[in-house]
């Protein structure tokens, strides 16, 4: 099975003889290691010594700590401090605090502060809806997290989570303007963690509930709804499932097939597995099957989780029984959030013709692309080194954005079919190909077409508290930040 690389740069400070060939032996060895040399420093020199920082691409941290070793095994050379690309982007984490306003005079201390806020405090007291004008709340997102189903990695607890959320607060500023803030729990209490969030959420206008493992996340998540009016949305499930559909529709388009007359094997039925398949009844396709570790959920069996039960009852028309291989036999496409290589060429093979196949695992799918893509008509994956990359970061942005700005107060199974069908529509028809069913993360399109589309379905839900006009009228959709 292909192993996934994460290249990186390595920038070793080595102290090295000042002797025609010594910097040819770093060079040999650390080509011979796998490195690739693309700069050279120098830091400084005598007579008998030279000190370089030798900047080394490397692909992965194994071949990292080979370049280091046989840099370290080299006669009298001595590394002096090895600095990694990664770690430095990281130093002092990646988001700050920016004041909108200086402060230089002092009137300007007492516009922004006292006692001057005190007017503005008070008229919030008497009106709570004016926080939304008056304060950060109406472009602000709490992040939470327990940090016990981090992708890829698993429970690293809420520390281990920080830099996964601050980059998740990155993307929501880069890409649609909002204020987010990562909140990481030392609990995985569910009532803690709703308790917490609860007592919270008064600063912020929604929030992100991100890498909390199944199945406290469903409760999480429907409890907040519940208990909150401001949005709030588990992204692993719904951000995962919005996507999902969208490059389902313009696969289907691809192949020339709707989605009512799919048969979709669903492998997985954690939190994105439900919620794909959740959406994917929503949006009108009528034969789902639902397949975990023990085969084909089915109304013969007795299941103790409840969402498993509900899966069984709503999913599998024909009662179908049997591991993956069976029930994929005969079915038009498979949609794959569950574990690496569980899926065969020869299990393709046996599906409808022009099968579609979404290997979502992460990091390594259930099949791999190219392994995929001699039987199979369309293949998406997770990964950004393959077509049809599904990415969360095609959804969530546009999502908060769009219930921000009419201050829905929730998010709705009609706002996420929105924004699926919103996604789906940046790839035109002249455009759209086996390789090209899903827009690039960076196409600027994306979140103005995702966001419109779940304000106006917020708005027809009678969800929003405001319209589009006058969420336009006042600019509040851009007036935080530049969109990528």
């Amino acid at each position: 099975m292909a192993q996934v690389a994460i290249g990186f740069t390595l920038i070793m400070r080595v102290d090295l003889p000042n002797s025609p060939g010594a910097f040819g032996m770093l060079a040999n060895a650390v080509g011979d290691a796998g490195g690739v040399i693309v700069a050279v420093d120098m830091h400084g020199v005598t007579k008998g010594r030279v000190v370089r920082d030798v900047t080394i691409n490397v692909s992965s941290d194994v071949i990292a700590a080979e370049v280091r070793s046989v840099v370290e095994a080299l006669p009298d050379a001595r590394v002096v401090s090895v600095s990694d690309s990664t770690f430095l982007a990281h130093l002092g984490g990646k988001i700050t605090v920016e004041p909108k306003i200086p402060v230089k005079t002092r009137q300007d201390l007492s516009t922004v502060y006292t006692p001057g806020v005190a007017r503005v405090s008070m008229a919030i007291a008497a009106d709570a809806s004016k926080a939304f004008a008056l304060t950060m709340k109406r472009n602000s997102v709490a992040i939470v997290t327990d940090g016990t189903a981090v992708l890829g990695l698993g429970n690293i607890g809420p520390l281990g989570a920080l830099p996964v959320m601050e980059g998740k607060a990155v993307l929501f500023k880069q890409f649609a303007g909002i204020n987010a803030f990562p909140i990481c729990l030392d609990t995985t209490d569910v009532d803690e963690i709703v308790e917490t969030v609860r007592h919270i959420a008064p600063v912020f206008g929604g929030i992100n509930l991100e890498d909390i493992s199944a199945p406290r996340c469903f409760e999480i998540e429907q409890r907040l709804i519940d208990a909150l009016d401001i949005p709030v949305m588990h992204d692993d499930q719904h951000g995962t499932a919005v996507v999902i559909l969208a490059g389902l529709i313009n696969a289907g388009k691809v192949v020339g097939k709707r989605l009512e007359d799919m048969q979709v094997v669903v492998a997985g039925s954690g939190a994105a597995g439900t919620a794909t398949i959740k959406m994917l009844l929503g949006a009108g396709v009528r034969d789902v099957i639902a397949v975990d570790r023990h085969g084909a959920l089915n109304r013969d069996e007795r299941y103790e989780d409840s969402h498993w039960r509900w899966l069984a009852e709503h999913t599998n028309r024909e009662n179908r029984h049997g591991m993956l291989a069976a029930v994929l036999r005969g079915a038009d496409v498979f949609i794959g959030v569950s574990a690496p290589g569980i899926l065969k060429p020869a299990d393709i093979a046996t599906m409808a013709p022009s099968p579609i196949v979404f290997a979502m695992a992460n990091p390594t799918p259930e099949i791999m692309p190219d392994v995929a893509a001699p039987v199979a008509a369309v293949v998406a994956t997770g990964r950004s080194d393959f077509p049809n990359q599904v990415n969360n970061l095609l959804s969530f942005p546009g999502i908060f954005r769009g219930a921000l700005d009419v201050r829905a107060g929730r998010i709705t199974d009609r706002m996420k079919l929105a924004a699926a069908a919103a996604i789906a529509s940046i790839v035109g028809d002249e455009e759209r190909s086996a390789e090209y069913i899903i827009p690039s993360v960076f196409d600027h399109r994306v979140v103005d077409a995702v966001a419109k589309a779940v304000a106006g379905a917020a708005v027809e839900e009678g969800v929003a508290r405001r319209t589009l006009n006058m969420a336009a009228a006042d600019g509040s959709s851009t007036d935080s930040g530049h969109r990528g």
